[in-house]
């Protein structure tokens, strides 16, 4: 049986346990304060950074880490909610917009600050700058496309 070495072993441990003790933190408070999930907020946010509040649903889950059918029921869930509207993209009519709406921007816009308190209270501030930056190249590396076809 071919396991990991203990380095190997308490690396991957340690990532794992860093990921679920930051995420389930940021998604109890945003359930919380906000009744909002990560991955909602996370969708907004994108809906808040791109031109015109506008991104496709495909482009929302290339650049997410849900599928294309799980970012297609959080924009499901935030049109519900009137925080998003669907809209049929006109240049092909074959793919189709999330745009964030006022109230969207709004509800965005009143918890963008306490999340970036929260999530600089748990990940940032608890990391030196040089440990942010070996941690930031480390990830973007791991991060990077994966060559299928070399994988076993």
């Amino acid at each position: 049986m071919n396991l990991f070495t203990e380095p190997e072993r308490a690396l991957w441990g340690a990532f794992l346990r860093a990921y679920a003790t930051v995420e389930r933190a940021v998604e109890d408070d945003l359930r919380t304060h906000e009744g909002i999930r990560h991955a909602e907020f996370e969708v907004l946010l994108r809906l808040r950074l791109a031109p015109d509040g506008r991104a496709r649903i495909q482009d929302l889950a290339a650049a997410s880490v849900l599928t294309r059918s799980g970012i297609s029921r959080v924009v499901d869930r935030l049109a519900r909610a009137g925080l998003v509207d669907r809209v049929a993209a006109s240049e092909d009519g074959r793919g189709t917009y999330a745009v964030v709406t006022a109230e969207g921007i709004g509800l965005f816009d009143g918890l963008a600050e306490r999340h970036v308190a929260l999530v600089r209270q748990l990940f940032h501030d608890r990391l030196t700058d040089e440990e942010q930056r070996v941690m930031a190249e480390a990830l973007a590396k791991l991060g990077a496309p994966l060559d299928r076809a070399h994988l076993h």
